[in-house]
């Protein structure tokens, strides 16, 4: 690993770039804690462009702590509808309780305490103490490991969880203890639009401090070793109407992946089941001018779906499922729903079949 031999005209050169160049986001212009927070929880695995609306219309729904920890999780999670990894939401509920219960509403100023709270793992403290506080933390992400890869040619890798650490070293090192803020915005910044995965290295402002930059080698680094191969699993998905134009629907249980969000009835496809087969053997339902609908992949961190859905008419007196119930068109633009759902639902919308 190399060294930065000057630190100070290294950080005067990333907080000039940062403050010149950084992108005009909702985030930068407030200094709450609770604001900074809830962004960074939204940005964890999501595309700013994504966020952006998001973190508007959350904000406007809970523009204050008291009111998220006061919240229904049917609304939290209809504000979350769409976003993803909704267990994000469900920890920043829990947290935001905490800080609300036992520190009189105020989000702690100091790493150890605030890492105690629901869901606030070592990056987000470093970054809601640096931006809303000011105090000199480190906040090492994926963008900023890559960047300090490259700077120091660091050739652990950083796919290995302990590698961490070596990077929050040297990032505290580094750190800007006057501008802590801007020297870790500009470091995530400098990662997410100039030091990405295919480096921009004529347009960087520390490129002349840069070891890979000058031994060329920016294109080796990172080190970061393939990611197993994703388990595939084939889901059947049904949309099915009654007569009066009502749709099936049941929550999920409370915990697993969708934990308590809506859906339509969905099952695991083995050994290529008829749809009318699944139904009945797995929801006790027969059903009536059945054919196949939207196709798409759902892809989470660990597997992906293979999404097939089949639309159908309930025939009268079938005993629903455990859990489901009918629901309108209205009911059901209410319910939080995930991802999967949300798809099935704007294709059905599309066809025209709402009543």
């Amino acid at each position: 690993m190399q060294i930065i031999k000057q630190k100070t005209k290294f950080r005067q050169a990333l907080v000039d770039w940062y403050k010149k160049e950084k992108r005009d986001l909702p985030w930068r212009h407030t200094s709450d804690p609770y604001r900074i927070w809830v962004s960074e929880v939204m940005l964890q695995q999501t595309r700013v462009d994504t966020v952006i609306p998001y973190y508007e219309r959350f904000l406007e729904k809970f523009p204050t702590m008291k009111e998220l920890a006061a919240a229904n999780e049917n609304d939290l999670l209809k504000m979350w509808e769409g976003l993803g990894y909704y267990s994000r939401a469900r920890n920043l509920q829990a947290g935001v309780k905490e800080v609300v219960a036992d520190y009189g509403g105020k989000v702690p100023t100091d790493r150890k305490t605030i890492s105690t709270l629901k869901g606030v793992g070592p990056y987000t403290a470093g970054a809601v103490l640096s931006i809303a506080y000011g105090i000199p933390e480190h906040a090492v992400d994926g963008n900023v490991m890559r960047v300090i890869s490259r700077l120091l040619v660091i050739e652990e890798d950083i796919s290995i969880p302990k590698t961490k650490k070596i990077f929050e070293k040297v990032v505290t090192d580094l750190m800007d203890e006057n501008d802590p803020s801007s020297f870790n915005q500009g470091l995530m910044e400098l990662g997410a639009t100039i030091c990405t995965p295919k480096p921009r290295c004529l347009l960087c402002p520390v490129r002349d401090f840069c070891g890979a930059f000058n031994n060329g080698r920016q294109e080796e680094l990172p080190i970061k070793t393939k990611k197993i191969k994703m388990k595939r699993i084939p889901v059947v998905s049904f949309a099915l109407q009654n007569d009066e134009g009502k749709w099936l629907l049941g929550k999920r249980p409370s915990k697993g992946l969708l934990a308590n969000m809506w859906e339509f009835p969905m099952a695991e496809r083995v050994d290529q089941q008829e749809p009318s087969e699944i139904l009945k053997n797995q929801f006790g339902l027969e059903v009536e001018n059945i054919f196949p609908a939207i196709e798409f992949k759902h892809i989470f961190s660990h597997l992906t779906w293979d999404m097939q859905c089949f639309i159908g008419t309930v025939k009268d007196g079938d005993v629903l499922p455990t859990n489901f119930t009918f629901y309108t068109n209205e009911e059901i633009e209410a319910l939080p729903k995930p991802i999967p759902v949300i798809k099935i639902w704007e294709d059905i919308k599309k066809r025209g079949m709402i009543k």
